[in-house]
């Protein structure tokens, strides 16, 4: 009973905000956003840890799909949202921009250099190499982010780019379709699942995720509208509580696995993982943005960006930029990693300097793509593997089990 645990726990965490909502009760704004906020956490770790043990259960192909979908639902189910609002109320653009770059900024900054320096810390290795197959999430994050320089240009969200970044995701499902099977590398929890009988393993796999969906449905309305009256009701800059808070509470359990793989010395499982959230949130979750707002208004027209979300987006793009030049020799060092969390706090709270930050960002890309030559090579091979898939045979060692960490892209 033990080992399930956790799990016990994360039912627990959303079971008060269920039964304030069947009882019709009603808190003050801070309360609605923690018992909701928390509801959304619960769920978030239920849905992780069933989207691991249902890798026992589907094909490799389909594995990927629904993985990439549900790893993100709960970060969804707060900026859709207020896309859906932005269509009845144009003011509530501003909490979908803050969600959806806050969300991207946090992924980088905090968990792909969390992730490296957990991994230094526990194996004492300065250096994370990735293997040859690695390189289909950063060619997708390649098409993506240049696409996405687009957005602070026209200063819009529009169906168009709906289109385009939902067809960069697609291609990014067929890509990796086209690797090898490999044995999921279930921890903790999910481990644990993993072990029942395999009737109750599916009971309680769809269990969890009926349990998670039904909190997550009941609490992201609830949770967003509760920050933003929090921060209205504390003098706390709202977009900030939004662009930050939310991300935080929605996305703990990636951040959470990832660094467990990474203390357990298998760091490039858990900066992979980190990377393939980035491409889904950086291609499907902007792209859904404007359908539901054009679903929301009954309209097609594009959402239109103020100044300051034209900001985020830059900056936000700027980073994915300077990450992509980062990991180009699919090789991560612990000075990148440094790099990469230390521009990240210093924009946090010096919202007025980040157009300087975007621009230090792109001074950095460049320099590192002028300067490395390889890199772009790199670049070029990655963005490659997306639009020409070809299988890559997944290398095994004695017992069937993957080697981690060894194999890098020549």
């Amino acid at each position: 009973m033990k080992r399930f645990l956790p799990v016990i726990l994360a039912v627990l965490a959303a079971l008060p905000w269920l039964v304030c909502r069947l009882l019709g009760l009603h808190f003050i704004p801070p309360v609605t956003a923690a018992l909701s906020g928390m509801a959304i956490l619960g769920a978030a770790f239920l849905l992780s840890w069933a989207a691991e043990v249902a890798q026992l259960e589907i094909s490799a192909a389909l594995a990927v799909a629904i993985l990439a979908l549900i790893a993100v639902l709960p970060e969804y189910s707060v900026d859709m949202y207020f896309a859906w609002m932005a269509g009845k109320d144009p003011s509530y653009t501003q909490y979908a921009a803050a969600n959806m770059t806050g969300a991207n900024r946090l992924l980088i900054g905090l968990g792909w250099s969390s992730v490296l320096l957990l991994y230094w810390w526990k194996t004492k290795r300065p250096v994370l190499h990735f293997e040859r197959k690695d390189a289909v999430e950063l060619g997708a994050l390649v098409i993506a982010t240049v696409y996405c320089f687009l957005l602070p240009i026209k200063g819009t969200l529009s169906l168009l780019d709906t289109v385009v970044l939902i067809a960069v995701f697609v291609m990014y499902i067929r890509a990796t379709s086209k690797q090898g099977v490999e044995e999921p590398e279930l921890i903790g929890p999910a481990e644990a699942l993993s072990t029942l009988a395999r009737r109750s393993r599916r009971t309680a796999t769809v269990a969890m995720f009926l349990y998670a969906a039904l909190a997550i449905l009941v609490s992201a309305e609830p949770f967003a509208e509760g920050l933003v009256h929090t921060g209205t009701m504390l003098g706390i800059d709202e977009f900030f509580l939004v662009q930050w808070l939310a991300p935080l509470a929605s996305e703990a359990p990636e951040f959470i696995v990832a660094a467990l793989f990474a203390l357990q010395g298998r760091g490039q499982l858990g900066v992979r993982a980190m990377i393939s959230s980035k491409v889904n949130q950086w291609t499907l979750l902007i792209g859904m943005l404007p359908l539901c707002y054009a679903i929301s208004s009954g309209s097609i027209h594009a959402m239109v960006l103020d100044h300051r979300q034209v900001q985020e987006v830059l900056l936000t793009v700027a980073q994915s930029a300077f990450a992509i030049a980062v990991l180009a020799k699919m090789d991560y060092t612990v000075g990148a990693a440094v790099a990469l969390m230390v521009l990240f706090l210093s924009q946090l709270f010096t919202p007025h300097l980040h157009l300087f930050f975007s621009i230090v960002y792109l001074v950095l890309t460049v320099g590192l793509l002028i300067v490395q030559r390889q890199r772009l090579v790199g670049v070029a091979m990655a963005v490659g593997n997306i639009l020409r898939p070809v299988p890559v045979a997944v290398e095994e060692k004695e017992g069937g089990a993957l080697q981690p960490d060894q194999a890098r892209l020549p």
